[in-house]
């Protein structure tokens, strides 16, 4: 295979796509390159189809290997382990705008993979890795309908920058990924900070421009090294078969889907439709074609076309949902905090048959996150993190922690509450925030969202402005587009479209687009910008209703916090040799934790206010320059045959010389004082070498 080789300008850097060197044995095999990072990417198809499925088995996996970065791993093994949550939502970015150009009715698994083999301080492999699924693809024999592309956008000093480095991303007003192919877009992913809906809209259009580049190539390497394209052999069902399945069940059909509110009594009634079709014998009996035989999941197969041609009918038609809703109308919404007695802050919020139970737990500085990437270490002060129970779909299955579903949602989650929490100085917690879904059927993340603004605003977390979070819908077809608010499940299944929009009064902090259409246009997705907007605030209206705004006082149960600046030349003193001060300061006061970074910044973290009390005393005495003339309380820490040494301020020591034990003549000090003898003592004087005398004798003459 020989050697091809593509590029072109992708915003400071040059893109370069290559194919013919590396894994020569995949269906499809690119290595993209941009700066000092570099992605291999592959593509394999199964060769026969999956049997007893009805569902498009593709799986992608992101990886990123510590060597790129010139790094050994961590940990005991010294080896990649099981995956990060960056390499877990990378591969949901990947994997959610290629899934929608696969042909229907292919159930041959196909995986696609990327490995980061190299990667610099500049450059974010996550893009690279998308446009590298669909360059491969596009090369590779497997059946796709691209290519698309992908572009980062960040937004500084009030102008778009494409492909942001790390730097100009930490002052990037917001952070968007969005992939799409020439006549629309297709994935949108990102968060601001609060920015204005007419800005957003600015950004899709620049974004949908700035990504034509990186599309074009592809289409120029396929040209160069593309494969024939392997045919789809998908089972064609007889039309006299559907019809007689329609005709059998298309009636009852309509009218459990024309205002059944209840998903539970709709779902009972559909698998009763259901269970009648597969019943009657006749379906299959007048089909009988020796190995072509008419099966159970043919009958599925139409009744799910049934399902999707009815409810897209009513609501191109008559404006109707399934459960009775208009196309804008939000369900029953309902919001309640403080229902947990001993949590730290605790939001109940409902929307329909969607309900977040979420919780805020308050910790010190000690409970931040380690975050260790191929960017560096940092660490997460504040946690978002999302729970599915199969009981929240009336579901039983077991348990095994949380997947890449779990990991995503809640991730999405979090990037819309980050702009509005509060900076470390304005609040000098540690937060982790968990939301338990209790009931599901449809946008449990924005619910999620919704939730965890009441539960911090419960626990005192000082928000810049309460966050709220909607779903917006889209049922299409060649000739008409409508757009449905707050999307209940049925609808996310037999949609086009699910696009969670999050955001203040102000302007939006997240949005995520999913799409299982070819594209959607800019314009209609800017209309869908508007509607959500409409919807959001009425849903913060109910937030607020419930706590206009986060309570004044923490709960008795969280940890107290407080910030003291110490002076440069002050924190050797207060941290003592080897830590010994600071230990005695925490062993003393009662406090949990005292941590001091380079500037000085002392964050002191105690279990209740009394503690926190006691080491701000502590610290403040301890702070306080030596007074010549002044009176001190004093404890004796050494004795000496020359007098005792007595710690007159914290962390401060000085001499009370034989002499000046009393009044009267002293042989030897242990006749006079013992260890941790307290008494009154005066400075005296502060000696060129910077030690302290004091008087027992003088000060009780005073």
């Amino acid at each position: 295979m020989s050697q091809s080789r593509v590029e072109v300008a992708y915003g400071t850097n040059q893109l370069i796509i290559e194919t013919g060197k590396l894994a020569k044995q995949a269906s499809g095999s690119v290595m993209v390159s941009c700066g000092g990072t570099v992605v291999l990417v592959t593509a394999c198809i199964a060769g026969k189809p999956r049997e007893g499925i009805d569902f498009f088995p593709l799986t992608v996996e992101y990886q990123e290997k510590t060597y790129s970065a010139g790094k050994i791993p961590g940990g005991f093994f010294k080896r990649e382990g099981r995956q990060t949550e960056k390499e877990i939502l990378t591969s949901r970015l990947i994997d959610r705008p290629i899934r929608p150009l696969f042909p229907e009715g292919l159930f041959n698994e196909v995986q696609v993979m990327a490995t980061v083999l190299s990667a610099d301080d500049q450059v974010d492999p996550d893009v690279l890795a998308i446009m590298g699924a669909s360059a491969a693809l596009m090369i590779s024999d497997i059946p796709f309908d691209g290519p698309i592309s992908a572009v980062r956008i960040g937004l500084v000093d009030g102008k778009f920058i494409v492909n942001p480095s790390y730097e100009e991303r930490s002052k990037s007003e917001l952070d968007f990924i969005i992939a799409g192919d020439a006549q629309g877009i297709v994935m949108v992913e990102g968060d601001g900070k609060e920015v204005p809906e007419a800005k957003i809209k600015e950004l899709l259009a620049f974004a949908h421009t700035a990504l034509q580049p990186s599309r074009d190539i592809q289409i120029e390497l396929q040209k160069k090294a593309g494969k024939e394209k392997t045919p789809v052999n998908t089972k064609v069902l007889p039309a006299a078969f559907i019809e007689k399945v329609k005709s059998m069940g298309m009636a009852r059909l309509s009218e459990i889907l024309s205002g059944m509110a209840d998903k539970k009594s709709r779902e009972k009634a559909l698998n009763e439709v259901f269970a009648s079709l597969v019943a009657d014998m006749t379906v299959y009996a007048e089909f009988k074609k020796g190995k072509a035989d008419i099966v159970e999941n043919d009958v599925k197969a139409v009744f799910e076309i049934m399902q999707y041609e009815v409810m897209r009918k009513n609501v191109f038609e008559k404006q109707l949902r399934a459960d009775g809703r208009g196309l804008k109308e939000v369900r029953a919404l309902s919001a309640e905090v403080g229902i947990m007695p001993r949590t730290h802050g605790t939001g109940l919020f409902t929307r329909g048959q969607t309900q977040s139970l979420t919780t805020v737990t308050l910790g010190t500085k000690i409970d931040e996150q380690l975050i260790e990437a191929l960017d560096g270490v940092t660490y997460r002060r504040f946690m978002l993190h999302y729970n599915f129970p199969p009981f929240s779909v009336g579901e039983t299955k077991p348990v095994r922690g949380p997947g890449r579903r779990e990991i995503g949602h809640g991730a999405l989650a979090h990037r819309s509450l980050e702009a509005v929490i509060p900076t470390p100085e304005e609040f000098p917690y540690t937060i982790r925030v968990v939301s338990e879904i209790l009931e599901s059927n449809g946008s449990s993340s924005m619910a999620t969202v919704c939730a965890s603004t009441l539960a911090l605003m419960d626990a005192g977390v000082p928000l810049k402005a309460p966050v709220a979070g909607i779903s917006v819908g889209l049922i299409s077809d060649e000739k008409r587009s409508v757009l449905i608010t707050d999307i209940q499940g049925m609808e996310d299944h037999f949609g086009d479209m699910d696009f969670k929009v999050s955001g203040t009064t102000t302007g939006i902090t997240g949005i995520q687009l999913d799409l299982k259409i070819r594209h959607i246009t800019v314009e209609l997705l800017s209309q869908a910008i508007d509607q959500a907007r409409e919807a959001r605030m009425k849903i913060l209206e109910t937030m607020t209703a419930a706590i206009p705004e986060p309570r004044k006082t923490l709960s008795p149960f969280a940890p107290r916090i407080s910030i003291i600046q110490i002076p440069q030349d002050k924190i050797g003193e207060v941290i003592g040799p080897g830590g010994k001060t600071i230990r005695k300061i925490i062993e003393s006061t009662g406090a949990t934790a005292i941590d001091i970074d380079d500037e000085g910044k002392a964050f002191i973290s105690a279990p209740n206010q009394e503690a926190l009390d006691c080491v701000m005393n502590y610290l403040s005495s301890m702070l306080e320059m030596p007074e010549v003339g002044k009176i001190y309380q004093a404890t004796v820490v050494k004795i000496m045959n020359f007098g005792a040494f007595c710690e007159f301020m914290p962390g401060r020591d000085g001499l009370v010389h034989v002499s000046e034990l009393s009044d009267k003549f002293v042989k030897d000090p242990n006749e006079v004082v013992k260890m941790g003898d307290t008494f009154p003592v005066i400075l005296m004087e502060i000696d060129k070498m910077g030690r302290y005398n004091l008087s027992r004798k003088k000060a009780e003459k005073k």
